[in-house]
């Protein structure tokens, strides 16, 4: 009893939660007011008593609307996933759904990789209701949000079963026509020609340019982005050379918009891309599935 009261006490009252989470959405309290059908007053008392509550500032209000403070942002990343988690199974419960499956990934994976062979899942498994999120932010499987998290980086996920989705290939990808406007033939070349930077990827231009005992890698890019779908379509676009996936640009060099712009065997292979699941959620028929189910479509990658 006493773990419960404990429990209680450190959680806000939901109507606070709500109106903090509009605000936050909608950058306005009159707009979050007619959403929640309250006064803009009410929400602004909302919001200070779960101020008080947590005895931080949550926005920072100035001449130019409502911004979140650092505390904040953090703050919307958990409860934010948390309040999601709560109206999809209320959702779930009240329409008969039982088996329901959450996974989350990260955004340039679910966009590229996994979007395109989801109805293949869906065919496969017409039973389970699939919730698909993503973000750069992972899982906290503590809150109870999701049951599996696909996540890309380094794997250094204690107290969890981490497994690769696959082995993929890194090469500099290039448009057809930006590689014959430029006249690319050889390494020397991209001391020439804008290349496009990947700030969050595990494999950067300097690795790549070691690889092939290339010295005098630039250490300033014409574009940078945190996501390997911008850097992509950035490529597609002819503003410069990605350095990227194989296997996540395999849609857009099927479709012939990108092409490796040299040997493909000069490349470098890296496992980036995990699932990443509490041992417990193993023991659900609907996991067990989507793991079989995404092993099995890894396995055709090219």
């Amino acid at each position: 009893m006493r773990r419960r009261n404990t429990r209680m006490r450190n959680i806000p009252p939901l109507v606070n939660l709500l109106a903090f989470e509009a605000v936050a959405r909608r950058r306005s309290f009159s707009a979050a007011a007619m959403e929640l059908s309250l006064t803009a007053s009410a929400i602004s008392h909302q919001v200070a008593r779960l101020e008080d509550f947590l005895g931080v500032r949550l926005f920072e209000r100035s001449s130019r609307g409502v911004e979140l403070s650092h505390a904040g942002q953090a703050y919307l990343q958990r409860v934010g996933g948390a309040l999601g988690a709560i109206a999809a199974a209320t959702d779930d419960v009240r329409k008969g759904v039982r088996n329901s499956l959450y996974v989350h990934a990260s955004p340039s994976f679910a966009s590229l990789w996994l979007m395109p062979r989801l109805g293949q899942f869906a065919q496969e498994h017409p039973g389970v209701s699939l919730y698909l999120s993503a973000s750069p932010t992972h899982s906290d499987f503590a809150l109870g949000q999701v049951d599996i998290d696909i996540r890309y980086g380094l794997p250094n996920w204690p107290n969890l079963v981490v497994k690769p989705v696959f082995e993929e290939a890194i090469l500099p990808l290039a448009s057809p026509a930006f590689i014959q406007r430029h006249g690319v033939r050889d390494l020397e070349d991209l001391r020439h020609v804008p290349l496009i930077q990947s700030t969050v990827s595990v494999v950067q231009w300097s690795d790549w340019f070691a690889s092939r005992q290339l010295t005098g890698c630039p250490d300033s890019f014409a574009l940078r982005f945190d996501r390997a779908q911008l850097v992509l379509d950035a490529a597609v676009q002819g503003l410069g050379i990605a350095l990227e996936s194989s296997t996540i640009a395999a849609g857009h060099i099927a479709a012939g918009h990108l092409r490796p712009v040299f040997d493909p065997a000069w490349h470098l292979r890296v496992r980036a891309h995990f699932v990443a699941y509490p041992q417990r959620h193993a023991q659900r028929t609907e996991v067990v599935q989507f793991l079989n189910w995404i092993e099995a479509r890894a396995a055709d990658a090219p």
